[in-house]
């Protein structure tokens, strides 16, 4: 495995610290990092699971729009982020590993270095609480 660059393992450090949920993706698309308030929300442990690569994450969560349509991945925050290098937000569904759906808003931004360096991208998100 390639050395992360310090601004991912910086970020990685931080994201461990926070109450938040956190997933840090590298420039591939492979998820490089989720921190313990994500595995709790997803019913994943980061230490069991490790990296995910992004063909590999696309069939572990069923994702839709908050009245159950299908999504494009395009249409995705962190796919948006890493493709488009720009911020996005959107509300949606996901079914966790353990069979339950979850609405939820997510955010997520690129990870631009120094020198434009493109390094890949952050998201946050939350349960949506409910109406």
């Amino acid at each position: 495995m390639a050395q992360m660059p310090i601004e991912l393992i910086l970020a990685r450090h931080w994201a461990s610290y926070m109450a938040i949920p956190i997933w840090i993706y590298g420039p591939d698309g492979t998820l490089v990092f989720y921190n313990e308030s994500a595995e709790a929300l997803l019913a994943r442990s980061f230490d069991e699971e490790g990296e995910i690569n992004a063909d590999e994450l696309a069939e572990l969560f069923d994702t839709t729009s908050l009245d159950g349509e299908p999504l494009e991945a395009d249409e995705l925050p962190i796919v948006r982020a890493l493709a488009e290098r720009v911020p996005a937000h959107l509300g949606l569904r996901i079914k966790r590993s353990d069979g339950k759906w979850l609405a939820i808003e997510a955010t997520a931004f690129p990870i631009e270095g120094q020198g434009g360096r493109h390094l890949g991208a952050m998201s946050t998100f939350w349960e949506m609480s409910p109406p």
